[in-house]
């Protein structure tokens, strides 16, 4: 027995893989000793959606969400369990709303980044909604999409200002097509995008806690293939902005499991999406990167729970506006800035200290678990769930071989 018992609860929708993973390093890991002397035990269950008093006390310490983004349910249970009950939560529901990127590019925005010219424009058609077409009709401005266009300048890119998993993104080349993405966006509200052309290299990076990894990201591939195992595709610098804006955007929305989409030309890195409520962590998906955003994520919220880290619901931002505003300070003076508000809000210092003392062995202990069979068999199953019996030799191999690419470069 432990002194102390900490329940992790997961949040999911239809992901089984990364569970299963997570659940077994928390078995792996056993009993940690903290800071405080005291020996801590940390397990995890999976949560389940039923009627909840709004007085009930739940037993989580803290909540992995991957599914209140879509549903209203239990989205309103964390806004409960975090302002009622001070359990911890890796991304805000305050500020994830349906996985909303119009408050993320106005923000990022106004602090400086390097956001492609975007526009919202009105919705196509009338909501389904009986006040909708009175107020329309008094106040709606009548506008010329064609020269809003112009604004944006073609090529432009027209996406969900809500959206996700590249639902409802277009590509616009000329007025025909924006005619005709328009006419089909329906209800959907939607931004115009100018796009980045020419640029060099897609970077997708996925954060956890104070932890990133940047990744070569190819999305015109397949979703198997789009993360290609690159580890010198960025210069120090550019790798280190693509980090810096990374763990801003978490920092200022209170947002600690996310991914960021980066753009880069040249020296300019142009975030064109920093909002994912549930970012990609599928082994078919990360594969080679698997076994670090486990290990990141079993680090973080056994640090989160141990330390009795308490969240934080308010979100600080004139301290970033003020950065943001100064106009005496270089842009790379306000990355340097925007990284230790960062760093501020994450203890990075303190979670590095608490890993090195406290959590030495748990990249030898993923190490170990991503070489044993008990691994092998949940890729199998992953992959014989995820696509068809033709196919299943196939990916095994794929996945396979990827893995054990990791397992010789950590070895």
């Amino acid at each position: 027995m432990a002194d102390v018992e900490h329940t992790i609860g997961l949040l999911l929708g239809t992901e089984d893989d990364w569970p299963r993973a997570y659940e077994a390093l928390l078995r792996r890991l056993g009993v940690v000793t903290g800071p405080d002397g005291r020996t801590h035990r940390t397990g995890s269950v999976r949560v389940t959606i039923e009627p909840f008093n709004l007085r009930y006390r739940p037993k989580h310490d803290l909540v992995i969400d991957r599914l209140a983004y879509w549903y209203y349910h239990p989205r309103e249970w964390l806004k409960k369990i975090a302002l009622m009950d001070d359990v911890y939560l890796l991304n805000s529901p305050f500020t994830f709303q349906s996985m909303e990127k119009h408050a993320a590019y106005c923000a990022m925005m106004r602090l400086g980044l390097k956001v492609p010219e975007t526009v919202l424009v009105p919705y196509k058609n009338p909501l389904d909604n009986s006040r909708y077409a009175y107020t329309s009709a008094r106040y709606n401005q009548a506008f010329d999409l064609d020269k809003t266009a112009d604004q944006v300048g073609y090529p432009m890119f027209m996406k969900p200002y809500d959206g996700g998993a590249w639902v409802g993104v277009t590509r616009i080349r000329n007025p025909q097509e924006l005619h005709s993405a328009y006419d089909a966006s329906g209800e959907r509200l939607m931004h115009l995008q100018a796009a980045v052309e020419g640029y060099d290299v897609f970077a997708r990076s996925l954060t956890i806690g104070p932890e990133t990894m940047v990744m070569k990201f190819r999305p015109e591939q397949p979703m198997h293939s789009r993360y290609e195992v690159d580890h010198g595709f960025l210069s120090a610098e550019t790798g280190s902005e693509v980090v810096t804006i990374s763990r801003l955007v978490n920092a200022f929305f209170r947002w600690e499991f996310n991914s960021c989409e980066s753009l880069v030309r040249g020296t300019d890195v142009h975030p064109i999406d920093y909002a994912n409520a549930c970012p990609d962590v599928a082994i078919t998906s990360l594969h080679y990167y698997f076994p670090w955003a486990m290990a990141a994520l079993l680090r973080w919220t056994v640090f989160c729970v141990v330390t009795d880290r308490k969240p934080r619901l308010d979100t600080d931002t004139a301290r970033y506006f003020a950065i943001g505003d100064d106009e005496s300070l270089s842009y790379a003076e306000k990355l340097g800035e925007y990284r230790r508000l960062a760093d501020e809000y994450f203890e990075t210092d303190r979670y590095r200290d608490f890993c090195d003392t406290y959590l030495p062995h748990v990249n030898e202990m993923v190490y170990d678990w991503v070489s044993s069979e008990e691994f092998r068999s949940l890729l199998r199953e992953t992959v014989r769930a995820t696509y068809p019996v033709h196919e299943h030799e196939k990916f095994e191999g794929h996945f396979g071989g990827l893995i054990d690419a990791w397992v010789r470069d950590n070895g």
